[in-house]
């Protein structure tokens, strides 16, 4: 069985020497740009692990791995923009480094290649496998749409919250959880379980998200801390202290996102406090395990062994205790 390591060192040298040398460079220097940032690389990886609980060469899967990344990767140029977001894994985003159409044409080009990558599978499977990306890729979709709507809403309950996060977050990692066994012959069994699996994880790490962005060393997590807090982004973090918060935290929480013009390191420290005070950070750690119990529960139905499946445990307690 491959390590989580090994995997990465494979999948990171496939997408490092993938070409780039087509003309127009303005198109494709910042999708070059963007792969060459690294990251986790955590969905194909996963695809490939999940693979290689029923198959050894997980070499045969690396077009359809590289897709997915590639696909991920798509929705951060969008997402940046649409966040108005500088800074991604420490450095500036594409929108910043060339321009916003840039930006909007090249992730368009990088998901066309991620369908061109995918469909890079055995035939024998192809159907299945892009029957399970276009409905993950079209998800995603779905759970932008709701995080735009949130946007415009003070009433969002933690419920929807979660749904939204499963849509834009946590189905891409199952989906390549599924799709690796699914290229492997796998039992529809054992794919659902994987997918559910890759959905509880998936939540749970972005509840680890939207922790980190409170308390997390800009550093280590790659962006500016405080940022969902300054565009009073509907978090887990913001919607348990709205729900939990006594009349005067209410009130003092209310006026910080009611204001329109503030100083940023003031605003962040504030609402910090508050949410220090009312004990969110506590919540969103507890809903963490509570998601991250239920993955391994779905793991432990997949019919490998423990000692087989011991990788992709792995994997999920890094996700859930990460400090990036």
């Amino acid at each position: 069985m491959y390590t989580s390591t090994k995997v990465l060192e494979i999948i990171n040298q496939y997408i490092s020497e993938l070409s780039y040398s087509h003309a127009p460079k303005k198109l494709y220097d910042p999708i070059e740009y963007i792969l060459s940032l690294g990251g986790k690389r955590i969905r194909p990886v996963l695809m490939l692990m999940a693979y290689n609980l029923y198959k050894e060469d997980v070499t045969r899967i690396l077009s359809p791995a590289a897709g997915l990344e590639i696909y991920h990767n798509f929705t951060l140029l969008h997402d940046d923009l649409m966040d108005k977001a500088d800074m991604r894994r420490n450095k500036p985003t594409v929108h910043k480094m060339w321009d916003d159409n840039t930006a909007i044409l090249s992730g368009d080009a990088m998901l066309i290649m991620a369908y061109r990558y995918v469909a890079g599978c055995s035939s024998e499977y192809l159907g299945k496998v892009l029957d399970t990306f276009t409905q993950a890729a079209l998800e995603v979709c779905e759970g932008q749409q709701y995080d735009i709507d949130f946007e415009s809403r003070t009433d969002v309950k933690e419920e929807e919250y979660l749904e939204m996060i499963r849509l834009k977050t946590s189905v891409l990692l199952a989906a390549a959880l599924k799709m690796g066994a699914e290229l492997a012959g796998a039992s529809d069994e054992d794919a659902a379980h994987l997918y559910d699996f890759g959905v509880n994880i998936g939540i749970a790490f972005q509840l680890k998200d939207d922790l980190l962005d409170v308390y997390g060393d800009p550093k280590v997590f790659g962006k500016n801390i405080g940022g969902d807090i300054l565009c009073n982004k509907k978090t887990f973090m913001l919607i348990k202290a709205l729900e939990n918060a006594n009349s005067e935290q209410a009130a003092e929480l209310k006026s910080w996102i009611d204001k329109e013009v503030f100083d940023s390191k003031e605003k962040i420290e504030a609402v910090t406090a508050l949410y220090n005070q009312i004990g969110v950070k506590q919540l969103c750690e507890a809903k963490m395990k509570e998601y991250y119990t239920k993955g391994i529960e779905s793991l432990s139905l997949v019919g490998r062994s423990e000692e087989e499946k011991s990788g992709l445990k792995g994997v999920a307690e890094n996700l859930m205790y990460r400090e990036m």
